[in-house]
């Protein structure tokens, strides 16, 4: 349609050219002169009109190259959304599996042991277990029992239960318990000063001489409260038995700056 109008704006532009050309040639121009004037004029507006008509299809064809380039577009964006909803609602499903088939079963076994090491160094492991019906063997639920017990014990290192309670341990008497050297000042030479590490969690600090025995170590355990048949001594670091000995100075068992010891309970043999 805009072609054929563009067509006849120029067929109209033209016939007044016409009419002149014809009004100032009318004199000399033949039949023949004539034609071929139309002819020409008949060509130029077919050149014009193909000109026209491949513009117009050109124009035509861009606009629609662009429709349809935009129509893939949005196609491919709807596409692509559609795509990665896709692809996250997959992934949410995995870490929802994975939630429900490793972290979960992972954090209840934690807790599970959480618990039953609790149990185990409160010496109430027999919560753990699943208990016993009323009026059932008596005596199996109580070796049961006592099983459960035993192995919380050995498994934090506690002393094991005594069925038959020994006879109470010979406290020293003051009779028995030595004197101890006077303590050297601080500016003396030849000096070390020895941390005890308590049981009860106290630490106790004296000077002594490098060329004192050894045995005045035990002699200030049995001072402070503490017998050697009950409590030895050992080194913090690296953790190994102290060897005293009457014979050796604390110099010989390897005390020539200052050590702290830690005071241990003897493990106790029926």
């Amino acid at each position: 349609m805009a072609a054929r109008g563009v067509v006849g704006i120029f067929f109209l532009s033209a016939v007044p050219l016409v009419c002149l050309e014809l009004r100032r040639g009318i004199p000399d121009i033949g039949i023949k002169d004539f034609l071929l004037l139309c002819g020409r004029i008949f060509l130029l507006l077919a050149l014009l009109t193909l000109i026209i008509s491949v513009t117009t299809s050109w124009l035509n064809s861009f606009k629609s190259s662009q429709v349809y380039l935009k129509e893939e577009e949005e196609k491919n964006e709807k596409r692509q959304k559609l795509v990665r909803k896709k692809q996250q609602e997959a992934q949410g499903e995995k870490a929802s599996r994975y939630i429900e088939n490793v972290l979960k079963p992972h954090r209840e076994m934690k807790l599970r042991k959480l618990e039953e090491r609790f149990y185990q160094m409160t010496g109430e492991a027999w919560k753990l277990s699943s208990g016993h019906k009323l009026g059932g063997d008596e005596g199996t639920s109580q070796s049961s029992f006592e099983t459960s017990n035993r192995e919380a014990a050995k498994s934090q290192n506690l002393p094991k239960p005594l069925t038959e309670f020994p006879s109470p341990a010979v406290q020293p008497t003051c009779k028995e318990i030595p004197d101890l050297p006077e303590e050297p000042s601080q500016t003396a030479e030849e000096v070390v000063t020895v941390a005890l590490r308590c049981p009860s969690g106290n630490v106790l600090r004296r000077r002594f001489l490098k060329s004192c025995s050894s045995q005045v170590l035990l002699d200030w355990m049995m001072r402070i409260g503490y017998h050697t048949s009950l409590y030895s001594l050992s080194t913090s670091f690296p953790r190994r038995p102290l060897a005293v000995e009457g014979g050796q100075s604390l110099e010989d068992v390897g005390i020539t700056v200052d050590t702290v010891l830690i005071l241990e309970e003897k493990e106790q043999t029926n």
